[in-house]
């Protein structure tokens, strides 16, 4: 019933064809989408010399078909779904013998990505000296298939305690002109190769946003994951980080939105860049009381 709710609502968001609340950005803001509205989120990805250590594969990857959707449910209660339809991966080089059994069409591989479902709480609002504070928990479905190279297939879950502060006011006296949020959690990763064994491994982020004019910000952050075990991460677990430097572009009614990647771990892909569109509905349902 799980997987079933989020295809559905999957299609659904690919039908509006939007992106998700601060695309191109990964670290999660603490701000909640309206009750009874629904943002959706829509992108596609290139990176260069991505990394699999799991199956030993590299190459360069595609992603079409980055969907997030939020549902706002209350003032401080929001729903998330998100993750990739179709990975295309070009492969350069492969480990020989792989770690694990792999089914591939050449030099080349495709995968469905592998889906999160996740709540977002805001517990506090900002006040004039302190931030907003918020929690996010959710967990990895494992709808990949390993066999392919790219996805894990494994169930993962996390927390994480998420900061916003906004700094100024533009000329309509809305938009704030810098707003600065950051991450710090924990994820429970499976390790795929060793029974009954995880990794622990520690979520961050930080991220603002720079507000040029009513139409255009300058985004910027740093996000990854950091393997808290001494010595080498069980395959499939390893840490990874990268820093986005980017747009946001509002246009009849939609948020545009592309940005530069640099990975900066070992096992990150080298370069990127991320292109994608958010639009966010009116209220078209009220929550039950």
């Amino acid at each position: 019933m799980k997987r079933l709710f989020a295809c559905t609502l999957l299609i659904f968001c690919t039908h509006f064809f939007a992106a998700a609340q601060q695309r191109p950005l990964l670290t999660e803001d603490v701000d909640i989408t309206p009750e009874g509205a629904i943002e959706i989120a829509a992108g596609v990805d290139f990176f260069q010399n991505a990394k699999f250590p799991l199956s030993g594969l590299k190459g360069d990857l595609t992603r079409v078909g980055d969907v997030r959707a939020r549902v706002g449910f209350s003032p401080n209660v929001e729903f998330q779904v998100e993750g990739v339809l179709q990975n295309f991966l070009a492969i350069n080089s492969a480990n020989n013998p792989s770690p694990i059994p792999l089914s591939l069409d050449g030099n080349s591989s495709n995968d469905a990505g592998d889906f999160i479902v996740s709540t977002k709480i805001k517990l506090r609002n900002e006040t004039r000296n302190l931030p907003a504070f918020g929690f996010k928990f959710g967990f990895e479905l494992p709808n990949s298939d390993q066999s392919r190279g790219i996805g894990t297939n494994q169930i993962n879950v996390f927390g994480k305690v998420l900061v916003q502060k906004k700094f100024g006011k533009r000329g309509n006296g809305k938009t704030p002109r810098v707003n600065v949020f950051g991450n710090l959690g924990l994820a429970i990763m499976t390790a795929p190769l060793e029974r009954f064994t995880q990794n622990d491994v520690l979520l961050y982020g930080l991220a603002g946003i720079y507000s040029v004019n009513d139409r255009i910000n300058l985004v910027g952050e740093v996000n990854g994951r950091a393997n808290t075990r001494s010595g080498t991460a069980p395959l499939g677990t390893e840490s990874l980080g990268q820093f986005r430097v980017g747009t946001q572009i509002k246009a009849s009614g939609l948020r545009f939105d592309t940005a530069a990647i640099f990975g900066f771990t070992r096992n990150s892909p080298r370069t990127g860049v991320t292109f994608g569109v958010t639009y966010e509905t009116p209220s078209i349902f009220k929550p039950a009381k």
